[in-house]
């Protein structure tokens, strides 16, 4: 299958090479008015003047802030024309003041001084490069862990964390021979959920859990194979799974839900504490996350949030994981002047699931700039929960954070047939210099 359009393969070369003239600078212009309805006919002008065009994006005039798709603009409707070209100055006022002339509002963007650059991955393969896993709670290394003293559950565990290790891009996910103790736990986690879910949860996961029901064989006798699961996940909403072996960095966690593709653990927790665990498990992912993953609203802001994190700085992951954390882990939201639950770590534990319904811990507003700096506790119950007025108001409290808190140089947008991202200088955010009359 080609990963990339046409259009990427004739635009790398030419940004590579956008420097190479002695006589010519690189210039990024922003065109816009109310009579901007025909890009292509500026872009044709500023080439008949000997301006070199390296590329054009047009979009809706002013809209939004982070893009998961084209959009097709309207030729009726006002477009703000971004234009990266090449030219010596003269020539470049030269063929300006013939656009301005028609009165057009032009800005040359400078953009913000760099700092450390981060990489990130570009298309969805690289995606195997971000296994930067966490060992706070590895059974391994941590002695609080309930499978510590456990040899035999820490070497399989250790087997099926080989699995996901091993996993490459566009392989099949290898199924996994669940044991009689695995079963076990998993028909204890999954049964003390059924009616805790059906009182608490939100009707999204409701209706998410009654689709892997009916067609991923969610039951409390049987543990769903990941690859049938991601497939039909596909069908829903465009995401997919890919194990992982074990609790991944936030950088690289998030920034998979770029691509849409959720990480997710196979292996199961310990026996001895099957209505807890101080990490991520199977459990915890296809119980907890993948039904709210099923809804192509709670999809998508996962992916905003993915796409918000690449090349974001480390204050600003950390900014963002805590936003993750307090959201999508344990969300909040109201439902009919109800409190309900979204949240995949209240869904996925009967005994924090009470306890954040009941009058114990706090209940804030959701306001995304004091959810981004809470402290948070991740091996106890939580004393503070934010709730969102319903989900939509937390997806637009996120969007809202993004726009005015997280730091960047440049735009991101998702090529949903390429499976990649595409960057451009972010327009809205850049310090803009009106060109000279």
């Amino acid at each position: 299958m080609r990963r990339r359009s046409l259009i990427d393969d004739a635009r790398d070369p030419i940004i590579k090479n956008e420097a190479n003239s002695s006589n010519k600078s690189v210039h990024d212009i922003l065109i816009s008015g109310s009579s901007v309805t025909s890009p292509a006919t500026l872009v044709d002008s500023l080439k008949a003047d000997n301006v070199d065009v390296l590329l054009w994006e047009s979009r809706q005039a002013k809209k939004g802030f982070l893009s998961v798709s084209d959009e097709n603009v309207s030729p009726q409707h006002s477009v703000d024309l971004y234009i990266r070209c090449r030219s010596d100055r003269d020539n470049l006022e030269s063929a300006l003041s013939k656009i301005r002339f028609k009165n057009y509002d032009i800005e040359e963007i400078s953009s913000p001084a760099s700092g450390k650059k981060v990489w990130f991955p570009r298309h969805i393969s690289d995606l195997d490069k971000c296994q930067s896993l966490q060992f706070n709670f590895d059974p391994n290394k941590d002695a609080s862990h309930p499978g510590y003293s456990d040899e035999s559950y820490r070497r399989r565990r250790t087997e099926i964390c080989k699995l996901a290790l091993a996993y490459r891009h566009g392989q099949k996910i290898e199924e996994v021979k669940y044991t009689e103790s695995e079963l076990k736990t998993w028909k204890t986690v999954y049964t003390s959920l059924k009616k805790d879910q059906e009182k608490f949860a939100c009707a999204k996961f409701l209706k998410g859990m009654e689709l892997l029901q009916n067609q991923c064989g969610y039951s409390q006798s049987e543990i769903p194979q990941m690859q049938k699961v991601s497939e039909f996940l596909f069908e829903q909403t465009g995401f997919q799974l890919r194990p992982i072996g074990g609790l991944l960095s936030a950088r690289d966690f998030l920034a998979s839900l770029a691509f849409k593709v959720f990480q997710c653990t196979q292996y199961v927790r310990h026996e001895s504490s099957p209505l807890h665990t101080p990490e991520p498990d199977c459990c915890h992912e296809l119980i907890g996350h993948v039904p709210m993953l099923c809804d192509p609203d709670f999809a998508k802001f996962s992916q905003e949030v993915g796409l918000a994190s690449l090349g974001a700085s480390d204050d600003d992951i950390e900014k963002l994981s805590t936003l993750y954390w307090f959201t999508v882990e344990f969300g909040l939201c109201k439902e009919n002047g109800n409190l309900k639950a979204y949240g995949a770590g209240l869904l996925s534990a009967s005994g924090e699931l009470k306890h954040a319904m009941s009058d114990i811990p706090e209940h804030l507003p959701l306001v995304a700039e004091q959810v981004a700096v809470q402290t948070y506790q991740d091996s106890d119950y939580q004393p503070v929960y934010f709730v969102a007025e319903n989900f939509e108001n937390a997806l637009l409290q996120f969007r809202k954070f993004y726009k005015e808190h997280i730091q960047r140089s440049f735009h991101v947008r998702y090529d949903e047939h390429g499976q990649r991202v595409v960057t451009t200088p972010e327009l809205w955010r850049f310090k803009a210099k009106k060109t000279s009359n």
